[in-house]
């Protein structure tokens, strides 16, 4: 098998996988950072979103290869403290109820704010539209990201 160097939340990492496996196993079962979650499998859930060079995808269908050389971000590596504007924002308005999907949308709301600081109701359901929460929590996502927008300024 060949060996790739991944770099994920800014320390490189070595991995002996096969070519084609997808990124979230890398992430969860050799690296050890478990926070990143596995859903379905097709890239429709977001549940492993984690950021590439900086831009949100889905995990579970990025082959560990296509990954090499590039830096990936976690949930995990969004901030040491929890303090980012987007974590006190979901903890501050009680967003997750069972929290399975929380850290694929928090990956998404990082990405949308990083780009549009001042997000509308439109922006953010474009940017969230692909996460699926069972719980149903849309709207306390949304007024989060509201929230974190003015957290930010």
């Amino acid at each position: 098998m060949p060996v790739y160097e991944i770099n994920i939340n800014s320390k490189p990492y070595k991995v002996d996988v096969e070519p084609n496996m997808p990124l979230v196993w890398v992430i969860r079962d050799f690296v050890g950072l478990t926070g990143t979650k596995f859903g379905c499998g097709i890239a429709q859930c977001g549940a492993c979103t984690v950021h590439l060079e900086g831009n949100p995808i889905r995990s579970c269908s990025f082959p560990a290869s296509a990954a090499a050389g590039k830096k990936i971000t976690t949930i995990e590596g969004i901030s040491q403290n929890v303090d980012h504007a987007i974590q006190k924002a979901w903890i501050e308005l009680q967003v997750p109820q069972c929290g399975y999907c929380q850290s694929g949308q928090i990956m998404s709301a990082v990405a949308l704010l990083k780009n549009k600081p001042s997000p509308t109701d439109a922006d953010i359901d474009a940017a969230m539209q692909g996460n699926l929460c069972r719980c149903g929590t849309y709207q306390r996502v949304r007024t989060a990201i509201h929230r974190a927008a003015e957290l930010i300024k």
